[in-house]
This record gives C-alpha cells, sequence and structure tokens, in this order.
C-alpha cells in the first residue's frame, strides 16, 4: 500500500507536458444545438409573442496546437414572421449565434449563414389553402 502512495507523489511531482495530458473535443452537434438555441434566443428578442423555429448544421475546423476548440462555420434555417425587417432579424441570428457559441464552446465563428425556410404572415387565411392573395 505504501508503494501506491509514493507513486502517485512522485506522479505529481513530476507535471504531464501540456500536450501529452489529452484535449477537449467538442462535438458538432452539440454546436449546433449551441447555435440553434441562439437563433431562437435572438428571434425571441426581437418578437416575444411570435413563434419561433430555428435549427442549425455546422462545420467544425480544427486546428492543431491552439488555445481554443476550433473554428465553426454554422448554417441556421429559421422561420419568420411576415412582414418583417427580415434583414435585421438576420443580423441579430448572427450577432448571437456568433457570441453563444464562442461564449459556450469556446469556438471562433468565421461564418453564419442564414436561410430563411419560410415566412408565417398573420394576413393569410389557413382555412383557404387554394388562394395565392
Amino acid at each position: 500500500m505504501a508503494a501506491v502512495c509514493q507513486g502517485a507523489s512522485a506522479a505529481a511531482a513530476s507535471p504531464v507536458p501540456a500536450g501529452e495530458r489529452g484535449a477537449t473535443r467538442i462535438a458538432d452537434r452539440v454546436v449546433a444545438k449551441i447555435a440553434a438555441q441562439a437563433a431562437r434566443e435572438a428571434l425571441h428578442k426581437a418578437a416575444p409573442t411570435a413563434p419561433t423555429d430555428a435549427h442549425a448544421t455546422v462545420t467544425v475546423h480544427r486546428r492543431d496546437g491552439q488555445q481554443h476548440f476550433g473554428e465553426a462555420r454554422v448554417r441556421v434555417a429559421v422561420e419568420l414572421g411576415y412582414p418583417s425587417d427580415i434583414g435585421a432579424q438576420c443580423g441579430d441570428v448572427r450577432r448571437q449565434v456568433t457570441e453563444r457559441v464562442g461564449a459556450l464552446a469556446s469556438m471562433e465563428v468565421s461564418h453564419v449563414a442564414v436561410d430563411v425556410e419560410r415566412l408565417h404572415s398573420p394576413l393569410l387565411d389557413t382555412t383557404d389553402r387554394g388562394r395565392v392573395l
């Protein structure tokens, strides 16, 4: 039992170099979830009562020997209300996604593409689907 204790103290005395200790990797799907939630947060700030839906796909570029966990290129798909300032809402989504992914995943976000998949208009009557207004 004494040999085990001595071995543990000997290991603590000689630290392992940082490059040999291991690494933390953040999965792409985790970054995608962070980005989607950030997009929903941005849309909710703009219109708190409007239903928001957002999902994201992420490409993560890893860099060896860097302090951060990589560089992410994010594509977010959103549904927006119409009429609204679509450009401003997309800008808000880009800023929020960049900020939240950087803060929560310690990743640089080099590119955020926002795809508007659908516009919701309260003016269109959903019961009369055959008519175009």
